[in-house]
C-alpha cells in the first residue's frame, strides 16, 4: 500500500530535482575551461554521494542482520545495494562522459578511478552472492559479511580522490568549497534532490523486496 509519506516524499523529490536540474543547467555559469561540458559534474558528484550513503546502508543492514537475524535486515541491505549498484554504474558512466573531451580518454587506471570499480565490483558480487542466497540463513548471512567487508574500500575511494588523485580536483576542504556561489548552489541543489530520490526510491523497492519474501514464504508452505 502507497502511504501518504511515500507520496509526499515523491513529489519533494520532483520538485526538488527539478530545481536541481536549472541549477545545473541554467542558473550556473559555463565554467571557463571545460565549457558546458562541467555541467554533468552537478549529477556526477550527487550520483557518487549516495552511491556511497547506499553501500553505508547495505553495510549498516549487514551489521544488523548478523546482530538480530531477522530477514528484514537482509531485505534492507538487498534494497540499498541494488540502488547503490545502480547510482555507482551511472557514475562510472557520466565519468566516463565528462573525462572524454575535457582530458581526451574515457578512461585511465587512476587510483581513485580503480578503487571506485572495485567497489562497484564488490557489491555487483554482493548482488549475486544474495541472489542465489535463497532462503539458506548461512548464504545470506555470508552475504552481509560480503556488504560489511565490501564498504572497507569506500574510505579508500575518498582517500584516493584526495592524495593519490591524477584526475579529479578537491571541491571540499576544511576551509571552503572551492566552487563559485552559484555553482555551490547547484551542486547543493543535486545532493538534497538526489538524496530524496535515493530515500524515495529505497522505500518502494524495500516495500517490493518484503513482498517478494512474503511470496516466497508462501510457495515454500505450499511445497
Amino acid at each position: 500500500m502507497i502511504r501518504s509519506a511515500d507520496v509526499a516524499l515523491a513529489s519533494g523529490s520532483c520538485v526538488a530535482m527539478l530545481l536541481a536540474l536549472y541549477g545545473a543547467f541554467v542558473f550556473a555559469p559555463t565554467e571557463l575551461v571545460m565549457g558546458d561540458v562541467q555541467r554533468i559534474f552537478y549529477v556526477h558528484l550527487p550520483l557518487a554521494w549516495i552511491g556511497f550513503v547506499a553501500f553505508g546502508h547495505a553495510c549498516w543492514a549487514g551489521i544488523q542482520y548478523l546482530r538480530i537475524g531477522r530477514r528484514e535486515w537482509d531485505a534492507v541491505g538487498a534494497a540499498a545495494a541494488e540502488i547503490g549498484v545502480l547510482f555507482s554504474t551511472l557514475v562510472i558512466v557520466t565519468g566516463s562522459l565528462w573525462a572524454r573531451p575535457v582530458w581526451g580518454t574515457w578512461w585511465t587506471w587512476d587510483p581513485q578511478l580503480v578503487t571506485y570499480l572495485i567497489l562497484w565490483l564488490i557489491y555487483v558480487g554482493y548482488l549475486v552472492l544474495r541472489s542465489a542466497a535463497g532462503d539458506d540463513p548461512r548464504r545470506a548471512r555470508f552475504a552481509a559479511v560480503f556488504a560489511i567487508v565490501g564498504f572497507v574500500d569506500v574510505p579508500l575511494v575518498w582517500l584516493s580522490a584526495r592524495y593519490l588523485r591524477a584526475l579529479s580536483p578537491v571541491i571540499f576542504t576544511s576551509r571552503s568549497i572551492g566552487l563559485a556561489p552559484p555553482m555551490a548552489w547547484a551542486l547543493g541543489a543535486g545532493l538534497v534532490a538526489w538524496s530524496l530520490f535515493y530515500c524515495a526510491l529505497f522505500r518502494s523497492r524495500l516495500r517490493l523486496g518484503v513482498l517478494e519474501a512474503e511470496v516466497a514464504a508462501l510457495a515454500g508452505e505450499g511445497d
